[in-house]
């Protein structure tokens, strides 16, 4: 790989992590448009590893806080905080079981370009409905159980490509009733555990094989991918209540129709 390709691939998974716009589509399309040879499993784990360092750092306040209180819920003392860290684990459960039941099956059979640009625009459009129908009026520390299990057993639809893991919970959250703010923030903490989990495996297989030569542009691109979604997740969070969800949605249309007419 050279420097080009891992700053471009880099900044890719960094900025498409956690915007509502699906990684996947960007990552085939990548390839397509630069005739560049596959980066390999080793590098994907590296970025994906870069976004992980970015929203545990951005989140890291409140990461502190839901932790010390989640282990305090163990002696009968469940503050909002440790709701907060129940609902993120509990949530993560459905993604976790359809990963494991479905692997092979997603793996072998929803691959495809036409399956990830049919998921980006009908996902897009979904979005686009639950921006506009939600009441957008609780926080992310008012969820249920109820929620909490519909938001997980919606980001189990990620592990289909094009769909947007960011996308699918921000979606559900919004169809919940929660705000813009509040469901990209439960979506970011969601994130926390299924990349870690993603990527655990892949990366202690590789690190029993690398070298310093082969690591050097791991850590380039995953230094870049950190930065970028850093500042990703900053401003969309910032931007997010004034600008709503309908530029991602026409963007993801967009994406979509050029997906298929590139592989039709």
């Amino acid at each position: 790989m050279d420097l080009l390709q891992i700053v471009v691939l880099a900044l890719v998974q960094g900025l498409t992590e956690f915007l509502p716009i699906s990684s996947s589509a960007h990552l085939i399309l990548v390839p397509v448009l630069t005739d560049w040879p596959d980066q390999g499993l080793a590098f994907d784990v590296a970025v994906h590893a870069g976004t992980l360092t970015a929203v545990v750092l951005y989140f890291r306040k409140e990461l502190a806080r839901m932790t010390i209180e989640w282990f305090a819920s163990f002696g009968g003392r469940l503050t909002a905080d440790a709701r907060l860290a129940w609902a993120v684990l509990i949530g993560t459960i459905p993604v976790g079981i359809a990963g494991l039941v479905f692997k092979g099956f997603i793996e072998a059979e929803l691959r495809s370009a036409m399956v990830i640009a049919v998921a980006t625009i009908v996902f897009g459009l979904l979005l686009w409905f639950a921006d506009r129908r939600g009441t957008r009026s609780r926080s992310e520390y008012e969820l249920s159980l109820r929620d909490v299990l519909i938001i997980g057993l919606a980001q189990a639809l990620a592990l289909i490509p094009g769909t947007s893991r960011s996308g699918i919970t921000i979606t559900a959250a919004l169809m919940l009733g929660l705000t813009r703010e509040a469901s990209a923030r439960f979506s970011f903490l969601l994130s926390i555990p299924v990349i870690f989990l993603a990527g655990s495996f892949e990366t202690i297989d590789y690190l029993t094989a690398a070298t310093v030569e082969d690591a050097l542009p791991l850590l380039i691109g995953a230094s870049i991918s950190a930065v970028s979604a850093y500042t990703c997740i900053h401003y969309f969070l910032k931007l997010l209540e004034r600008i709503g969800m309908l530029p991602f949605v026409a963007y993801r249309l967009v994406l979509g129709a050029v997906l298929v007419v590139l592989f039709i």
